[in-house]
């Protein structure tokens, strides 16, 4: 099946796993908005593939009181827009065995990012996405596999995609108990390790060579991207497929209980 979104609101768009799925959908003919923090980036986003194909709003998502405005400025902006992508991410190494060595400060800034920033675009981007009914609406989030078994490394980076993975499934279940949201998707895409600069600007693994892990790019993009015409909810990439389906099969099927003793149609 075709893409069914022509206007998509990428952010994380300037770089890795979010550029290579801008890229991807401009390829197919839809028109991207990327957003990011860096200017030069976002530049060279737009003088590569024209206004005719792409625009940009510069945006740094931790600033957590201007969320609210920037969600109605940009939709304003662009009415077109049918489908958002959350893929912003950072990942730190987080240590308790030395725990005088925690910045605090970093550890919450990778909290916001990858966390409560997704809390509060989802809360002021989905007013528009209803307005747009009947005609489908998708809102996409970019987690990990790291969301279903998590890595001692880097805990609080999993914990942040393990709270956006559990919502997801929440407000997939609502969704489908309102008849007023039946043209949302609630889509997940959750990657293994995939070289980028997730990895290889993060100085601890850099020391230990460990700064290129992970799958090529384009085969994430081409996993991913399949899961997406195929109409998924959930995208699991490369390994994670196997993860998801053993680890999860049981949780699963207990939510899915949940919901029936606990949520009627409305």
């Amino acid at each position: 099946m075709p893409f069914p979104y022509k206007t998509v609101l990428l952010v994380g768009a300037t770089s890795g796993i979010g550029l290579a799925l801008a890229e991807r959908l401009i390829e197919n003919g839809v028109f991207v908005i990327g957003v990011g923090r860096r200017k030069e980036r976002l530049d060279e986003f737009v003088a590569k593939h024209g206004p005719s194909k792409a625009a940009v709003s510069q945006f740094d998502i931790t600033k957590l009181d201007e969320i609210q405005k920037w969600s109605k400025d940009i939709t304003t902006a662009h009415p077109t827009i049918d489908a958002v992508i959350l893929n912003s991410g950072i990942q730190r190494t987080l240590d308790f065995t030395n725990p005088e060595a925690i910045d605090v400060s970093r550890t919450l800034q990778e909290l916001h990012t990858n966390y409560t920033s997704y809390l509060l675009l989802t809360t002021y981007l989905l007013p528009h996405l209803k307005t747009i009914a009947p005609q489908p609406a998708a809102l996409v989030a970019v987690t990990s596999g790291l969301a279903i078994v998590p890595l001692p490394r880097c805990g609080n980076y999993c914990a942040t995609k393990a709270a956006l993975h559990s919502l997801l499934w929440s407000m997939r279940a609502q969704f489908a108990h309102d008849p007023s949201w039946s043209h949302l998707r609630v889509i997940e895409i959750l990657p293994p390790a995939v070289q980028t600069e997730l990895h290889s600007q993060q100085r601890e693994l850099v020391a230990i060579g460990e700064g290129n892990i992970g799958i090529p790019l384009a085969q994430f993009t081409d996993e991913a991207w399949a899961g997406l015409l195929r109409g998924d909810d959930e995208v699991p990439v490369g390994i994670v497929a196997e993860t998801l389906h053993v680890a999860e099969k049981p949780r699963r099927e207990q939510f899915e209980g949940m919901v029936r003793r606990t949520m009627t149609r409305k």
